[in-house]
């Protein structure tokens, strides 16, 4: 009796599993074959969208885990940039290995200065950041070899190397960014899945019950603001290889690497690895509606994002899950 009653349930569950693998499925095989549909401007938006997916994937990450409220992403973004400039043109070496290696020498960076920023707590932690950010910006303008503070352009034979079409390039710089945008998502769904995991959860929950329990808080805060920092230095390589210049104002933006990515994770809904995604695509949705509105365009996302917070702070996707039960990808364990 207990077997009969207990099929029916297992049979849902199976099936409401399959429904989502096979929704995610199709949406990574459309991705996929972008290239074979879609026209050249559409492809430069989803490398955009799938670029600002694995920025907020990464803070995300690093606040809504850790409680590492950083203001200063945007230092490693234009880390990544500048550093794959300079292995592209001094170098010359393969562009797939430069950005590789940018992200590499990004997160060895992050080793000194997250020594400096983790002496910080709270609001001075997020203050310390942004003036780290400000600090390598400063440093970038002044190194002539890099074009100072008018910044510099990708050679033409450098860009030639992905392909000789410009088709082809097109292509070859768009599954870069399928590539960093799945992997981000794979990257913390198989994080939060693992040992480390428990311990993110449990960070985030409550640190102090966390440490008596035997986490080693300190520790996995700083490893995870390492990662943070290394994957955002390689998205940060590949922002700048799509826009083939890089200027220190461009590179280290507080507005474009860190405001947006705030707005997407806060409205989509912290803590979740589906609420970036959720808020990658409202923030698209709006800039496209909005974009031509002017200054009116920031002060509506400000309003929304206020909105948000005031009636759940959870975000979008948050209120959805609470309600509907709604998980895409899930993370949990459940013992039965």
């Amino acid at each position: 009796m207990k077997e009969m009653d207990m099929s029916p349930q297992k049979s849902g569950m199976n099936w409401g599993a399959l429904a989502t693998a096979g929704l995610v499925l199709a949406v990574l095989g459309t991705l996929a074959a972008a290239p074979f549909w879609a026209s050249r401007a559409d492809l430069r938006f989803l490398m955009e969208v799938l670029s600002y997916l694995a920025l907020a994937q990464m803070w995300n990450l690093l606040a809504g885990y850790t409680g590492l409220v950083s203001v200063g992403q945007q230092a490693f973004v234009g880390l990544g940039g500048y550093v794959f400039f300079a292995l592209a043109i001094f170098t010359g070496m393969p562009l797939p290995l430069a950005l590789v290696l940018a992200g590499c020498v990004t997160a060895l960076v992050a080793l000194p200065t997250g020594w400096i920023a983790f002496r910080l707590q709270g609001a001075y932690f997020a203050i310390g950041t942004w003036v780290i950010a400000e600090v390598f910006r400063l440093g970038a303008a002044q190194v002539s070899a890099l074009g100072g503070g008018s910044g510099i352009s990708l050679p033409v034979q450098v860009v030639k190397s992905l392909s000789a079409s410009r088709d082809g390039r097109e292509m070859v710089m768009y599954y870069f960014a399928f590539a960093i945008g799945i992997a981000s998502v794979a990257l913390v769904w198989m994080l939060l899945r693992s040992r480390w995991g428990l311990a993110l959860t449990a960070i985030r929950d409550s640190e102090i019950a966390a440490e008596t329990v035997g986490v080693a808080t300190r520790r996995v805060k700083f490893l995870i603001y390492l990662l943070t920092a290394g994957f955002t230095g390689l998205t940060g390589a590949f922002i700048f290889l799509q826009k083939l210049r890089i200027t220190p104002d461009s590179a280290f933006s507080v507005n474009d690497w860190t405001a947006f990515v705030i707005f997407i994770v806060v409205i989509g809904g912290i803590g979740t690895i589906e609420g970036p995604i959720l808020g990658v695509i409202v923030f698209f949705a709006l800039r496209s509606l909005a974009a031509d509105w002017g200054t009116w365009y920031l002060i509506v996302m400000g309003v929304i994002a206020i909105a948000v917070m005031m009636i759940d702070k959870r975000g979008i996707y948050g209120a959805l899950k609470a309600r509907l039960g709604l998980t895409i990808l899930p993370v949990s364990r459940r013992l039965d």
